[in-house]
């Protein structure tokens, strides 16, 4: 010490003891809790906020704080941290969750943690705000982490903004950037086609990158739909295993990547795509990116299912706890050609049938190009003078008269060339005046990213309802694809063409909102060609959506099957069509599954089919409830076996529907040749079964007043005796008191 002045001695003291407090600083850990599950960031040393554990969550969340000390999770030298929003441009050598360019063309990005608040919204819902800000340049990320308690749900989304003297451009902008821990990963996902949605697939995943995505603008799901499973460790069953279900809410074009790092660690980003969707950002403003869905389970596919269906029917879909009509369409029944006294008569049809609601579909409009196919007319909404004479309006009072509810189809994004509209106002319409352009089903998509088209789209349901309150019900579709994307409005304004695919959904929710301000009870299906467009920021707008244009019930098992892991049975839309030769019996029990409705010519069922038809609907109105808002329990895949086996349990476990499918025709015998274990009873409970949907002048081989305790049918089970000739079977529990 006498070497040393005091002075110099208590600078280098302090020096000492600010170094220690920076070694030592406190690091700060948020834990995004579930009633079972956990989330948890924790800052390291650098303020940068990272991913520390994702999984079943502690008793004691002060446990957390431990977590960094047993795993390496940040390694300076290779670039790899576990980064809640990667950045690019500085440290980071992976995929970002954003990229920036700044005013000054610089294109580095940093993010530091600076702080973070718990809002509580209700008893169950709670949203954790996280503030990420770049310590050279004025630009923040707020992170949004809304959880759903009870539900196991987490919704998270992230607003970016910043404050510098000219616009930034966005490059890339996640909604999530999560990062998992685990011996192996398997990735369930699908692709497919028109007719031929969700086709599984399951993929083990290994180093690189693995990328879902669409570039098609509108109808985005087509060919990939924004929805997945990831198994830990191995491949979830039904009942077994960790795995995790996410979907982006976006009726867009989208990307989600799985990115298997040098460490054996996975990191997911998911959001909008952006390809040709680089984001001028002006200071000052906010740039909210969609909503990225997840669950996760412990114990299998099935319960992380009914997690998504639990919060989807309470917070998502358009009155998800409510009812649905069954309907009778005209699609397949009369395609283009009608009139008024075939439609009339079908009204008839639809009430001795037994539906609540008669829907019109394509082909009611338009004059000077008449829509009697689909490459002309689309974009003229105004009711076709020769075939339909008195107008919307009239055949409304004829419903109603015939005791039913009147529905109708519209397309209001979409123009032909041979129209009106198109002519009139070719600067709406999505199209390069440079180049051919190229027609998805004989039409383009007109441009939402313009006000103007807004507004009209909007008065293409506005003037419908103003004219004829009682419609019941709209089906809203959307059939084709972005070509040669430009924007004669986006031109005009200056800005750049790189908005459009962003401009043109949010253009889109804008005018949905506007619906739904005005008619926010009306029940409107989401339609695009069959699933093209379904998402969960869609259906806050629509209480249902159509599943394919394919409605053969047998292609229908497997579709619906998989589509169930992502959305309830209440927003599944299942028509009973002729598209198939099996017979009206098989066709019923499988609409049954979700929302059901008629595409058939009532006229031409033989009496015992329209015998049978009468007493499925009245069955289905007993029985949907529990199909709506039960739970649902897949008992045997047919994926796996030569039959499906399904079933809904009511809350109270006093109600339950079990439906049972044969899917192939290979062998002449008994398929069920052992019992089916039931699920979601209660074991104490005494259950009466009684088979369903009989065809009329046969017997069930099934006794009557069965009676069974909820405990022998989960562990012994019950045979639904599928055979050649008994190819569905639908059988209703109900509980002995």
């Amino acid at each position: 010490m006498s070497n040393y002045s005091p002075k110099t001695f208590y600078v280098i003291l302090g020096i000492f003891f600010i170094s220690f407090g920076i070694n030592a600083q406190k690091l700060i850990t948020i834990p995004i809790e579930t009633s079972q599950n956990a989330l948890v960031f924790q800052t390291d040393k650098d303020n940068r906020l990272g991913t520390v554990f994702f999984g079943k969550k502690l008793a004691q969340s002060s446990d957390y704080g431990f977590i960094t000390k047993e795993y390496k999770i940040n390694d300076e030298n290779s670039g790899i941290f576990n980064s809640v929003y990667t950045p690019s441009g500085t440290w980071n050598m992976v995929e970002p969750a954003i990229e920036v360019k700044h005013a000054d063309g610089n294109s580095s990005l940093e993010l530091k943690y600076v702080s973070h608040e718990v809002k509580k919204i209700d008893d169950n819902v709670s949203e954790t705000v996280i503030v990420l800000k770049d310590p050279v340049y004025a630009l923040e990320v707020r992170l949004f982490y809304k959880v759903y308690y009870k539900e196991n749900v987490i919704e998270q989304w992230s607003v970016i903004k910043h404050q510098e003297a000219k616009n930034i451009t966005l490059q890339k902008y996640a909604s999530a950037n999560l990062y998992f821990m685990a011996d192996d990963y398997y990735l369930n996902h699908y692709h497919g086609g028109w007719a031929k949605e969700m086709k599984p697939e399951e993929t083990k995943l290994t180093a690189g990158i693995k990328t879902l995505d669409s570039k098609l603008g509108t109808r985005a799901n087509l060919f990939q739909p924004p929805t997945f499973m990831l198994s830990f460790d191995k491949p979830a069953t039904e009942d077994a295993g960790k795995v995790l279900l996410g979907t982006l809410a976006w009726s867009g074009n989208f990307k989600i990547d799985f990115e298997l790092d040098t460490y054996h660690n996975l990191r997911l980003l998911a959001g909008i795509n952006s390809h040709a969707s680089e984001y001028s950002l002006a200071s000052n403003q906010d740039f909210k990116t969609p909503s990225f869905i997840f669950t996760f389970s412990e114990n299998g596919k099935g319960e992380a299912s009914r997690n998504m269906h639990n919060w989807a029917r309470k917070y998502r879909i358009l009155d998800g706890e409510g009812s649905r009509l069954t309907l009778l369409n005209n699609w397949e029944a009369t395609y283009f050609d009608f009139d008024e006294p075939k439609l009339t008569k079908l009204f008839k049809d639809g009430k001795k049938l037994g539906v609540d609601m008669f829907l019109l579909d394509d082909g009611w409009f338009a004059n000077k190009y008449p829509r009697n196919g689909d490459a002309a007319g689309l974009g003229d909404w105004q009711e076709n003078r020769k075939k339909l004479p008195n107008g919307i309006g009239y055949l409304v009072k004829e419903a109603t008269k015939a005791g039913i509810k009147f529905g109708i189809w519209v397309e209001p994004e979409m123009v032909n060339p041979k129209s009106e509209l198109y002519e009139k106002h070719l600067d709406w319409v999505i199209r390069e005046p440079q180049r051919p352009e190229h027609y998805f089903r004989n039409q383009l998509p007109l441009d939402l990213s313009n006000p103007e088209v807004q507004d009209f789209v909007y008065g293409v349901i506005d003037n419908l309802f103003t004219k004829n309150p009682e419609i019941a019900f709209i089906k809203w579709d959307c059939n084709a694809v972005v070509y040669n994307a430009h924007s004669a409005y986006l031109e005009k304004k200056g800005l750049p063409q790189t908005h459009l695919y962003v401009e043109y959904v949010r253009g889109l929710y804008k005018v949905l909102e506007k619906i739904r301000a005005k008619y926010p009870k009306v029940p409107m299906m989401l339609c695009s060609g069959g699933g093209g467009r379904v998402d969960y920021e869609a259906l806050k707008y629509f209480t249902e959506f159509w599943v394919s244009d394919n409605t053969d019930p047998l292609e229908r098992v497997f579709m619906q099957w998989e589509y169930s892991y992502f959305y309830p049975a209440i927003a599944q839309c299942n028509h009973i069509t002729d598209w198939s030769k099996v017979g009206i019996k098989y066709r019923t029990d499988v609409a049954m599954m979700g929302k059901m409705g008629y595409d058939i010519v009532v006229s031409h069922l033989s009496e015992k089919e329209l015998e049978f038809s009468q007493q499925a609907l009245a069955n289905y109105k007993r029985i949907s409830d529990v199909v709506w808002h039960g739970d649902l329990y897949r008992l045997k895949n047919p994926w796996e076996n030569p039959y499906a086996s399904l079933m809904f349990s009511n809350a109270t476990q006093d109600h339950a529907v079990m439906f049972s499918y044969l899917t192939t025709n290979r062998y002449d015998g008994v398929y069920s040749v052992t019992p089916v274990k039931l699920k979601g009873l209660d074991p104490k409970k005494k259950y009466k079964i009684q088979e369903i949907n009989v065809y009329p002048d046969t017997k069930s081989s099934i006794a009557k007043d069965l009676v069974y305790s909820g405990d022998y049918l989960m562990t012994i089970g019950l045979n639904p005796n599928i055979t050649l000739r008994r190819t569905s079977v639908v059988l209703e529990l109900t509980e002995v008191k």
